[in-house]
């Protein structure tokens, strides 16, 4: 029983040596590594808790069994000011203290808020300029796009030690999590929306990142390799993209977004410049208007009832990629309101072509037939 009792005794031991695997409470990037201090902090602070309540519990329970004669027996006890001072008091104390941390560590580790450091001890040195990169969320795979570089890759990411990113993060269909553990914490990738974080990563390395949010089939296999390497071979590698030569222009944007599982490690030496707007804003499909020109329209006043011709268009699952939607007949706006005409350029609408060919996926997409005339009388209702 003796050696039986020893070996589940060094049970605890053999977990926490577990944990030199466990890369959140081992990380590479001052974030990650102030979040893993908050991790360890709130646990140790809730643990003085914990621990004395559960130790004290058990002892009780032995003390004042039934067969422990000399345990003190008073069953008219009823008040103990220490013990109330005590009971009430320490949990107090800790959750005034956690509080604290909490509040400090909100605002200091704001994935939104600009990095002031890029490792403990070590300000963020003047006119060093953060790296720029636009991640976006496909099915089942992940696009990044360096803006000021103009290159892109899908399931490759690559930064310079030391040197702060500010991230850009959308999703072409639905939510999902950007997450790489050693960096920072994950953030949502959601369609029509950018949510941000800035990072830094301080040890060279090759590193796990991945989707923490289930998006549907090939969820379990939206990975990608983060490479945390120097200055030389950052450029090499930017190099390396511009070599394979490849454009990611919107017709092989679309192509790329379509459903795909293990997609392999794609580099493009150049990119549209309006790619990653036209993908937050939900209009790859030039046949769409886009969000930002929707919500533009509504704080002039609104199309009205006959806006939602538009909305239609808006669809957050491609149709040319899930085998379409059932949807209304496609008809659009074809005028706005003017000061000759307030209320008839309401009712001026236009049925949409057909296209000039039809997959059966593209079945239910259609392009608007917008004329010069309208752009432009929408163009100065706008500007009013």
């Amino acid at each position: 029983m003796s050696t039986l009792l020893r070996r589940f005794a060094i049970l605890p031991l053999v977990l926490l040596l577990a944990g030199c695997e466990m890369v959140v409470m081992s990380p590479s990037g001052d974030i990650a590594a102030q979040q893993r201090d908050l991790i360890v902090i709130s646990t140790v602070l809730m643990l003085l808790i914990i621990v004395p309540v559960i130790a004290l519990t058990l002892l009780f329970a032995w003390r004042y069994r039934e067969s422990n004669k000399e345990a003190t027996y008073d069953p008219d006890w009823h008040h103990s000011t220490q013990l109330e001072v005590v009971i009430w008091a320490a949990p107090l104390v800790i959750i005034i203290a956690l509080g604290a941390v909490t509040w400090s560590s909100t605002h200091l580790l704001d994935p939104y808020r600009p990095l002031s450091r890029v490792a403990e001890g070590r300000p963020l040195p003047e006119g060093v300029k953060p790296l720029q990169v636009q991640a976006v969320a496909l099915d089942w795979k992940w696009l990044f796009i360096y803006p000021e570089l103009g290159v892109a890759t899908v399931n490759e990411l690559a930064a310079p030690v030391d040197r702060p990113i500010n991230f850009q993060i959308t999703s072409s269909t639905v939510m999902n999590s950007f997450f790489i553990p050693a960096l920072a914490g994950q953030i949502y990738a959601m369609a029509g929306m950018e949510t941000k974080l800035h990072a830094v990563i301080n040890t060279a390395g090759v590193y796990d990142g991945f989707s923490a949010n289930y998006s549907g089939a090939g969820f379990s296999d939206m990975r990608f390799k983060f490479h945390g390497v120097s200055e030389e071979e950052f450029g090499a590698w930017v190099a390396k993209a511009k070599a394979s030569g490849a454009t990611l222009d919107r017709a092989t944007y679309t192509a790329l977004e379509k459903p795909s599982v293990r997609e392999p490690v794609k580099l493009f030496a150049s990119v549209d410049g309006g790619l990653y707007d036209a993908i937050l804003n939900m209009c790859v499909d030039t046949a769409k208007m886009c969000m930002k020109d929707m919500m533009r329209i509504d704080a002039q006043g609104g199309l009205g009832k006959e806006g939602i011709r538009n909305v239609f268009a808006l669809q957050y699952d491609a149709p040319r990629s899930r085998g379409g939607h059932h949807a209304p007949p496609k008809r659009f706006v074809a005028a706005a309101c003017t000061p000759e005409a307030p209320r008839d350029g309401l009712t001026v609408e236009r049925a949409a072509p057909k296209p000039a060919y039809e997959r059966r996926a593209d079945a239910v997409r259609v392009a608007p037939l917008q004329t010069a005339a309208a752009d432009a009388a929408a163009s100065a209702a706008l500007s009013e």
